[in-house]
Parts: C-alpha cells; sequence; structure tokens
C-alpha cells in the first residue's frame, strides 16, 4: 500500500451532507425569540457598544465586545485577578445546556452583565453573565435540508454587538438584528442567492455603522464575497466579491478586472471559490478592513482554471476601505492554491519592533503552514516562516514573496503525500497574542494528506466537487497501518515568536483538532482540547497549571471578563466541526470523548459540577445479511465517497454525534432508501433525491453492510465491545 494511501486517512474535505439516523439534537426549533419574561426585562441593552468603545477596549477590561475582543483580534484580555500564581483555585460557576449536540464553535460576547453567544443551527441566546440564567433566546429555524451545503457541521461562530443590537449570520444565509434587551427580531435580510450552497457560519463584525458578513460553500460551486449592511435597516451599503465573475458580463469593479487576467478556462461554470467564511480585523487609524479569502472551486486548479495563474483572490489577504468596500492592497499566501489553503484563518494586527523599530503589523498562521508578518498600511512581506512541517514548498522567497513549490507539489505526475493536509497547520481555531509575552498561541497541527487527480470530474452543483480522488482520503482498516498514521498526527498549543519567526515553546496533545486560545495579562494561555479539557498554561513558557474537565471535546476559544471585581472564564464545550465528522475512525482512535454542548463559566473558588455521564456509546445491532456481489460494494463505496463520508465519516466510521452507518438499527436499514430519498429531512437528514435514484442507493447501503459485518469480524477477533 503507497504512502499516499496510509497519510491520507487524516485529511477531511471539510463537508456536511447531512445524517442518517438523525443529528444529535435536543429540541426542536421554535423560530422565536424565547424571553424569560423577568430576565428579559432587567437585562441591559448593550446600546453604548459603538466602534470607538471596541477601538478603545484595551482601556476596559472587563467587556468583550467583538468576536477577537475588539478590532485588534489579539484575544488578550488585561485582566488578572486569575493569574499563574492561584489559577489552580479555578472552579466552576455555572454551565447552561445548548440545545443540539453538534458542534459548538462560538466566541461570546459580555457587556452590561449579559454574555450573548451562538449555538449550533444558528441558534441565539443572551445569558446572565453571573448565574448563567437563560435570559433570551432566539431560534432563526433554519431549515433542516440546509445541512446538505453546509461544509463543516451546523456550527456557528458567534455575533456582533452594536448600539442596543445583537447581530447573527444564519446557516441558510440571512443577517438578522435582534434587540439586546429581548431577543426580538428586528430586521432579517438574505444575503445569498438560496437556490446555491451558500451557508454563513462565521461572526459579523460591525464598523462604521455597518455590518459585514461573508458566507461559505466554495466546495458547493459557489463565488465568494464580502457584503456590507446598514446597521439601522438591513440595506446592502456595498459587496466586494473575491473572484471575477464570467468576463463576457461587466465587472463589478477595477479589482475584479485585475483578478480576472489572473485565472484561465471558464472558471465561472464552477464558481470559483474565494468564500470569505471567517476572518476579518480592522485598523481605526489607517481605516482599513483585512479579510481572509478561502479556497478555489474545485480544489485541483486543473479543473478550475487549467492553464494556472495565480487565481486571484484566493488564499489571499485582502484590504479595504470600510466605507465602499473599495480595494487598497492584496497579498496571496498561496498562488494558484490547489490544496484548499485558505487563507481565512485568525487575522491579528499589532505593533511590533521589526529591525529595532516599531512596525504595524499583520499577523497570520493560515492552513499552508507558513506563518506570516506584514506591514498593515502597504501589504508589504516581512517574513513568512514554517510554523508546522510542510512538504509542498521549501520557503517563502522574499524577493517575490511567493512560496518555492517542491516537485510534484501540484499532483501533476500523480499522487502525492503532502503535508500540511487540507485541516491545515491551523485551522479557523482562533490563535491569540499577549503583548506582555511578546508571543502567538497557536492551535496547530501536522496531519498528511494524499492528492490527486480524480478521473472523469463531474461537476455537480451543490455537491462536494473538490477534484481530487475521494479514495485516497481514506484510512486503511488493517491495524499497524492505523496505528502508523496516527503516529504521524500531531496537534499541539504552539507558542510562536513573530519578530524572530521561531517557536518558543509547544504543548503536545495525543491528536489534531483542538480549541482556540486565550491569552491573558495574568501570565496565562487558556484552551480547550479534542480530548475534553479546558486547560491553562503559563503563558512565558508552557507549564501546564490547571485542568478542567469539559464532559466533551472543544473547538471553541475561551473568553474572560469580570463583574463587580470578580473575574470569570468562558468556553462553549461541544465537539464537532470538520475534523470529527469527516476523520471519524481517528477521532475514535484516539479516544476522544463524545459531545454534551454547554457553556461552561469558572471563577476562583466555583463550587458547581457537571452531572455524570454523557452521550452513550454506540451498541452495533446485527446487521443484514452481506450478499451483495463485491463488485457492487465496490461500486456503492465510490458513491458514498461521492455523496455521504463528509458527513458520515471515512469507512463509514463517525466520530462525532451524527449517527455511524455501521450501527444502523433493523428499521433503519429496511427504510434506509426511503431516508437518502428524504424521510427525515425535518430531523436534519437532507435529501439526496435530486442527486441520486435507487440502484445507487442500494449500492450505498450494500457498502455499509459490508462495513457492518466488516466491524462484527474484528470486534469478534478482539474480544472487544463497539467504540
Amino acid at each position: 500500500m503507497t504512502l499516499t494511501r496510509l497519510c491520507a486517512a487524516a485529511v477531511s474535505t471539510v463537508l456536511v451532507l447531512g445524517c442518517i439516523s438523525g443529528c444529535g439534537s435536543k429540541a426542536p426549533p421554535s423560530g422565536e425569540a424565547q424571553p424569560a419574561a423577568e430576565a428579559a426585562a432587567s437585562a441591559k441593552p448593550a446600546q453604548g457598544v459603538t466602534g470607538e468603545r471596541i477601538a478603545a477596549v484595551a482601556s476596559e477590561p472587563e467587556v468583550w465586545l467583538s468576536y477577537g475582543r475588539g478590532y485588534d483580534e489579539q484575544r488578550y484580555s488585561p485582566l488578572d485577578s486569575i493569574n499563574d500564581a492561584n489559577v489552580e483555585g479555578l472552579g466552576l460557576a455555572w454551565y447552561y445546556d445548548l440545545d443540539y449536540n453538534r458542534g459548538q464553535e462560538a466566541t461570546p460576547l459580555v457587556v452590561d452583565g449579559v454574555l450573548y453567544t451562538t449555538g449550533a443551527w444558528s441558534v441565539v441566546y443572551a445569558l446572565d453573565a453571573v448565574t448563567g440564567e437563560l435570559l433570551w433566546k432566539h431560534d432563526p429555524a433554519v431549515p433542516k435540508q440546509t445541512a446538505q451545503q453546509a461544509c463543516c457541521d451546523v456550527v456557528n461562530r458567534g455575533v456582533a454587538l452594536w448600539q442596543g443590537k445583537v447581530f447573527v449570520g444564519t446557516l441558510d444565509g440571512r443577517l438578522q438584528a435582534l434587540d439586546a434587551a429581548t431577543g426580538k427580531l428586528l430586521w432579517s435580510v438574505v444575503t445569498v442567492d438560496q437556490s446555491q450552497a451558500y451557508t454563513i457560519t462565521g461572526a459579523p463584525r460591525v464598523v462604521k455603522g455597518k455590518v459585514l458578513i461573508g458566507n461559505g460553500g466554495a466546495e458547493f460551486g459557489v463565488r465568494g464575497y464580502l457584503s456590507a449592511y446598514d446597521v439601522n435597516d438591513g440595506s446592502l451599503v456595498w459587496r466586494f466579491f473575491t473572484v471575477p465573475g464570467d468576463p463576457a458580463k461587466p465587472f463589478e469593479s477595477p479589482a475584479m478586472e485585475m483578478a480576472a487576467k489572473t485565472w484561465t478556462g471558464e472558471w465561472w461554470n464552477y464558481g470559483g471559490g474565494g468564500t470569505v467564511w471567517d476572518s476579518m480585523a480592522y485598523d481605526p487609524e489607517l481605516d482599513l478592513l483585512y479579510i481572509g479569502v478561502g479556497n478555489g472551486s474545485p480544489w485541483n486548479q486543473k479543473i478550475r482554471s487549467p492553464d494556472g495563474g495565480d487565481n486571484l483572490f484566493l488564499s489571499s489577504i485582502v484590504a479595504l476601505k470600510p466605507d465602499t468596500g473599495e480595494y487598497v492592497w492584496h497579498y496571496q499566501t498561496t498562488p494558484g492554491e490547489t490544496w484548499d489553503y485558505t487563507a481565512t484563518q485568525h487575522i491579528m494586527l499589532a505593533e511590533l519592533p521589526i529591525d529595532g523599530k516599531p512596525r504595524k503589523v499583520l499577523m497570520q498562521a493560515p492552513k499552508n503552514g507558513f506563518f506570516y508578518v506584514l506591514d498593515r498600511a502597504t501589504g508589504e512581506l516581512l517574513s513568512a516562516e514554517p510554523y508546522v512541517k510542510i512538504t509542498w514548498a521549501t520557503h517563502v522567497d522574499m524577493s517575490t514573496g511567493r512560496p518555492v513549490e517542491t516537485e510534484n507539489a501540484r499532483y501533476t505526475a500523480g499522487p502525492v503525500t503532502i503535508f500540511p493536509a487540507n485541516q491545515g497547520g491551523h485551522n479557523w481555531h482562533p490563535m491569540s497574542y499577549s503583548p506582555k509575552t511578546g508571543l502567538v498561541y497557536i492551535p496547530a497541527q501536522e496531519i498528511p494528506q494524499g492528492y490527486g487527480d480524480v478521473k472523469d470530474f463531474i461537476f455537480r452543483p451543490g455537491l462536494l466537487n473538490v477534484g481530487i480522488d475521494p479514495l485516497l482520503l481514506q484510512l486503511p482498516q488493517d491495524e499497524p497501518t492505523k496505528q502508523a498514521v496516527l503516529d504521524m498526527l500531531k496537534g499541539y498549543l504552539l507558542a510562536w515568536d513573530p519578530v524572530q519567526q521561531k517557536a518558543a515553546w509547544r504543548v503536545e496533545y495525543p491528536g489534531a483538532w483542538n480549541g482556540g486560545t486565550l491569552a491573558t495579562a495574568g501570565n496565562l494561555v487558556f484552551q480547550g482540547t479534542a480530548m475534553g479539557d479546558l486547560m491553562a498554561y503559563r503563558a512565558d513558557d508552557g507549564t501546564a497549571l490547571w485542568r478542567a474537565p469539559a464532559g466533551s471535546g472543544i473547538v471553541a476559544a475561551p473568553i474572560t471578563y469580570s463583574i463587580d471585581g470578580e473575574q470569570y472564564v468562558t468556553v462553549l464545550a461541544g465537539w464537532g466541526g470538520a475534523g470529527p465528522i469527516v476523520v471519524g475512525e481517528i477521532a475514535k482512535l484516539e479516544g476522544r470523548v463524545g459531545n454534551v454542548s454547554r457553556v461552561l463559566t469558572f471563577k476562583l473558588g466555583g463550587k458547581a459540577t457537571l452531572p455524570p455521564g454523557g452521550i452513550p456509546a454506540d451498541r452495533r445491532p446485527e446487521p443484514p445479511p452481506a450478499t451483495a456481489s463485491p463488485a457492487l460494494v465496490a461500486v456503492g463505496e465510490k458513491l458514498y465517497y461521492d455523496y455521504c463520508f463528509v458527513c458520515h465519516g471515512d469507512n463509514a466510521v463517525s466520530g462525532s454525534t451524527i449517527p455511524d452507518l455501521r450501527y444502523m438499527d433493523a428499521a433503519t436499514h429496511q427504510a434506509f432508501a426511503g431516508i437518502v430519498m428524504g424521510a427525515r429531512a425535518d430531523k436534519g437528514m437532507p435529501s439526496f433525491a435530486k442527486y441520486t435514484n435507487i440502484d445507487e442507493i442500494n449500492a450505498i447501503h450494500a457498502y455499509l453492510t459490508d462495513r457492518a459485518h466488516a466491524e462484527l469480524e474484528r470486534l469478534a477477533d478482539s474480544g472487544s465491545e463497539p467504540d
């Protein structure tokens, strides 16, 4: 077996297409705000949140006003009541159970004693920040069919606040404004063409009275853009497209005319990609907005732009004027990207001593494995060095600003194994920066990825279109090979010196896909882990100081705030997102915990306790007889990777709360065809009626039955219970 096939196990194509047996939901959506009347009446409306206040947040340690705390997105808190001398005294103050046991990725905001957060399916919660009491809840009633076009679980990363309003982007592409005191819907606008596979999972930002929101869906064949809406009525102010459309039509801006010269073929028929699904930052002094742009559609450049080209503005950091959306400058991290190397990862602003002089810089650790420091006024590259293992390029040429690629990195001469995987050396999980230590704290990971051309590529709008052989993503089933893959996987907390461009220290974890980070003036770094712990480390040397079991893997980033002089630390616990959905077998092999989604808040001397237990392990019923021919099973395997694996996992092994299809009961086996055709669409399993037919469904069922029997044999040989 080739190294490519061995290493490909760790990859995730990061796409969610549904779930056969339900989706781990705990409560049906209502579509209405649900206030607790007395609590809502006493809640303050966050009226004082303005741009001036967000820009000056460093002078207001007790609050968390925007996704990255302030416009600079540093995720650094000046609070130090909890510090490296007393952090071992932290205890649970309160917890709040969320409605859906799915991936929880939100960063809560806190002001005026109220904590605002989102959960899965774009539900918004306002909680008393001291007690955890629910003040109000707003469920936008996202149609469950939307899960089919959500690349990375039905997650949401949070809200924005502005002058008494709460803004949220919904999974199905709406932008909504809510009253911060009551949760009442004030206005709602559709920001996307809902006939296409657009989604929103990112947190909005508000700059100069404009709500900024992007979208996702590049793998499904869409064209990316960022939109700005008026905070008062939701009217569209401007829109910046990130990739050019059909050149036979007028270009929307001079920037698109410039970008079109870097594309070839008929890319517009594939959408082009370039979605702005996460990172933004704003410099009030320069009055520049910075956005990170995503991958191409399809990933494989030979399909979307067959004669090459840089394909602007894919995988780029772009500076815009926030009043008009006018292009100012860009820096492309991965020209002509063909690996899903997005530049949508966290963007942070800081002032660093460069060559002995203070310099206003922008920092990013995108998927491609290089850490970049740019002059944020001009986009000039100041430095770029690998922060994780990289095999697709040797270095960045400082004279050109371009990576120097290795032989066959673009898999033109056949399949190749590459580091980092499409999951990246760092994914969406936020990093943080401490001006006290001068270090950036990165949730880093090293994962191998198999890349190779797919034969007879067919573009299918609304479904996965990566242009890479999906069988390269498969984890081999023999135990020694599994262990060999696991030995290559690494996940760690990396403290990175952005001036020296080198590691200061690192803390190893059993696996990848660990949570975002928070740095504080108490010489602390907080991070949740995939194994289900919230950790605190000494920020200057990485010494582990405190651990709290969370009852679930953590992917979100913690925050801290204070009320009446008491400091709190809050994080959302809830295992999910792209990694565990797709690479389920690796998640289970690493022994990660399940998902019980909660908001967890800690304080010194906290005495609360979590309930015992969690989601019970799967118990495997007897599958129907395996009577299908090997040829039919092989057809079903290919179709499974076309339609199903991006939700139910490689080799039909789920590592998340989405059902493991090896464990279907007799009733589910009997109803399988109807479920695929839409019988459980209201529960989150989308209908595939327009994509497939009964013969294909029967082939997929044959493959799943074969996988179920293989699991039976494995358990019989090992004498084990099911995972």
